[in-house]
């Protein structure tokens, strides 16, 4: 049987100057619907649906202690780990499909 997997992720917006915190079991998934818009709040409001960065779990009590240590992180600290992981913030949408 294949093991679940969670994944907590960095969206920004085009010009890289929103970034927004999620978790998910299925990042292609969640991904598209940002990109689509098909879900009503924050990232649909501001345009952000480009994915900067992303962690992969296999313990949800572990992706949502993390997801909660980078939604207190400051934004510098985030966009040092954004730098670290992908350095030009493409969007790696594409890259996970």
């Amino acid at each position: 049987m294949d093991e679940k997997k969670f994944y907590v992720y960095i969206l920004s917006n085009k010009h890289n100057n929103v970034l927004y915190v999620g978790i998910t079991n299925d990042l292609k998934r969640r991904i598209y619907e940002h990109k689509n818009k098909l879900v009503d709040g924050f990232t649909k409001k501001y345009n952000v649906h480009k994915l900067v960065y992303y962690e992969i779990f296999e313990d949800p009590v572990n992706a949502i202690s993390r997801e909660k240590q980078l939604k207190d992180f400051r934004r510098e600290k985030k966009v040092k780990l954004i730098n670290d992981f992908n350095p030009n913030w493409e969007d790696l949408y594409e890259k996970i499909l």
